[in-house]
């Protein structure tokens, strides 16, 4: 159907607005488990959607371990139902106080973290130790986008302190490559298995030291069906969940369903070529280049100017659209389009069925 993403009931919506196809996030749970070798493989990202219903999904399709980037995330995914939760980043300050929080909050899920230097080893072992908790810590590799991690080549002198000290317990090790992307899917697999080759050495190494490394958890969007090839890793692809065509651009191998559709209105015509919209920096991501979105019938237009409440662009079909008018388009990059909304519409047989809030975009929920 050439017109899947068209609701009956515009009139309800107000824009701009974010609508979500369930049906069509499940559809796209069921292609990453097959590519994962099966939902036990996978580990998503929250941070896509933030949303407690989706969650839910997941967990009826059989997943049952995320990752989170927050401790609101961590809380969501937990209040949800989730029973184990990576939150894939390094506790400090007040983190540290939330993330015991959240383990004594909730000791039905197993809560897992990251760590990647000798003194952020300890100050969660002091703290662990005054809480009386047990906190599993994943050791943070840096395998090339030097954003967070140590090198695989440095790392046994922090894991081995992690894996000794009081209060802690050494889960594995967490890698993640997002700086791997290539439409060549074969050039890809080449320097993925590259860059991963200091990581299986950094397994080997450890293990003959004697120390345990019960998991590996890694990879990106683009690189998770090449790294589900290795039995020891766990994956863990988010934005599959939702798909946006920055990723499928990026992504040509990869079959997956947009299940997020931003919706808009033509609020003013400037010119006899030109349509603005109500869909400013603060209701598409906007750190991407333009176009940061794609209309949908109207992918030839030229982005002109993007500000904060508005989109304008140039066609010379601007004469066959009235002020009001209603378009749909799909977000460049999904994921920081979500935390921009408060809530999304869910859509079901057509029709934009009811909101749902987005609980883990706030900072804070309860801890």
């Amino acid at each position: 159907m050439t017109d899947w993403f068209r609701i009956t009931n515009e009139v309800d919506v107000p824009s701009p607005a974010l609508l979500l196809y369930p049906d069509r996030i499940e559809e796209n749970l069921r292609r990453m488990i097959a590519l994962a070798g099966g939902a036990d493989r996978l580990r998503p990202h929250v941070k896509t959607h933030k949303l407690p219903q989706v969650i839910a999904l997941k967990l009826r399709a059989g997943i049952t371990k995320f990752k989170t980037a927050t401790i609101a995330e961590a809380e969501m995914t937990a209040s949800a139902g989730g029973r184990d939760v990576l939150l894939a980043y390094q506790p400090v300050g007040p983190g540290i106080r939330r993330f015991i929080e959240l383990v004594r909050a909730f000791p039905q899920t197993r809560f897992a973290g990251l760590v990647d230097n000798p003194g952020t080893v300890a100050e969660l072992s002091r703290a662990a130790q005054s809480a009386g908790v047990t906190l599993d810590l994943y050791l943070d590799l840096n395998v090339g986008m030097n954003r967070t991690g140590i090198v695989p080549e440095d790392a046994a002198t922090v894991y081995r302190p992690l894996a000794t000290s009081p209060g802690l317990r050494a889960a594995g090790l967490h890698a993640y490559d997002g700086h791997l992307h290539n439409s060549d899917h074969a050039a890809l697999g080449r320097v993925t298995e590259q860059t991963f080759q200091a990581v299986w050495a950094l397994v080997e190494r450890l293990r003959a030291d004697g120390l345990e490394v019960p998991k590996v958890i890694a990879s990106g969007t683009p690189t998770f069906p090449l790294l589900a090839r290795h039995a020891q890793v766990e994956v863990g692809a988010g934005t599959t969940v939702l798909w946006d065509f920055g990723q499928a651009e990026a992504c040509p191998d990869l079959d997956f369903l947009n299940a997020a559709i931003l919706l808009m209105r033509v609020v003013s015509k400037p010119t006899s070529n030109r349509l603005c919209f109500d869909l400013g920096h603060k209701a598409v991501a906007s750190e991407m280049p333009p176009p940061r979105v794609r209309l949908l019938g109207l992918e030839d237009a030229v982005f002109v100017m993007h500000s904060e409440e508005h989109l304008v662009v140039e066609t010379p079909r601007a004469a066959e659209f009235q002020v009001g008018a209603v378009f749909y388009g799909i977000p460049r990059h999904v994921c920081p389009t979500v935390a921009l909304h408060s809530e999304v519409w869910a859509v079901r047989a057509g029709r934009a069925a009811e909101t749902w809030p987005v609980a883990a975009r706030a900072r804070r929920i309860t801890r």
